[in-house]
């Protein structure tokens, strides 16, 4: 029967042994991730040192590495919130972040892995509330919504940069009112829009008869003016070069050169 040397059983167990460190010693981050690292028996969390990079890693076995996403992440929030005249309006939202790459030894430290419910989420909430408490629900309905999600944004990121998270958007996806509120709001703009075509019309109207008065005003003026300025003689020699005019068609047969009742020559023939 077969057996193995003394020395093969230890051997095979070292090598076991072995192969385990150098599987708990070896790290992948992927791509758009970063290592913390966590020295069990010499200081804790890492923060003095940018963090571990993308790429293959070789660290102590008895040393951790915490994995964090760092690039853009979109969260989602569902909100209720209340008007400035205390009616309960729903906000959807969503916030575009990324944790700050160069403090992430001190978020792991000082959030966790937790961040965005422990930090990023309440921030959030608590800026929405306070944004759409200025407002009323004419304004989240119709034309206040960039001025709230611009608003939003600023509040939120004066608190989460000191919190090691980096806050690129935020987006109001959806503002529901409730529905009495609603209809009252589209039958006013509704309203208001009549009220706005009909005082267009009323100024084209008003604007379209200045024109015809400006129009006639001018005809009448130049009708006293030429009237003014018609004497007989000017009249009388009009009248001269009409008929000699008359006396060069075709249809004239004969031309008597004299005075009529108007003073003018008198034409007689037929045609």
């Amino acid at each position: 029967m077969f057996r193995l040397p003394k020395f093969a059983i230890p051997a095979i167990v070292v090598i076991i042994i072995l192969v385990i460190l150098i599987i708990k010693s070896t790290i992948i981050i992927d791509s758009g991730q970063a290592g913390v690292l966590y020295k069990t028996f010499s200081g804790g969390v890492v923060t003095d040192e940018p963090p571990m990079g993308e790429g293959f890693h070789i660290v102590a076995p008895w040393n951790k590495v915490f994995i964090y996403e760092v690039r853009q992440q979109e969260v989602f929030e569902k909100m209720q919130v209340l008007s400035s005249n205390g009616l309960e309006i729903k906000l959807d939202a969503s916030a575009w972040f990324e944790p700050k790459r160069e403090f992430l030894g001190k978020l792991h430290q000082e959030k966790g892995s937790e961040y965005i419910q422990r930090v990023l989420l309440p921030t959030i909430r608590s800026a929405a509330r306070s944004v759409v408490g200025r407002y009323t629900p004419e304004q989240l309905y119709s034309s206040k919504r960039d001025a709230i999600q611009a608003e939003i944004y600023e509040e939120t990121k004066k608190i989460v940069d000191g919190q090691y998270i980096q806050l690129n958007e935020i987006l109001v996806r959806d503002v529901t009112l409730p529905g009495t509120i609603k209809e009252a709001i589209e039958r006013k703009l509704k309203q208001e829009q009549e009220s706005l075509e009909y005082e267009f019309r009323l100024v084209t109207a008003t604007k379209e008869a200045e024109k015809v008065t400006i129009e006639a005003q001018g005809k009448a003026d130049a009708n006293r003016i030429l009237s003014a300025s018609l004497t007989n003689m000017i009249l009388r020699d009009k009248g001269i070069d009409a008929t000699l005019e008359l006396a060069k068609s075709p249809n004239s047969k004969v031309v008597i050169v004299g005075n009529g009742d108007s003073g003018l020559p008198l034409i007689l023939g037929n045609n």
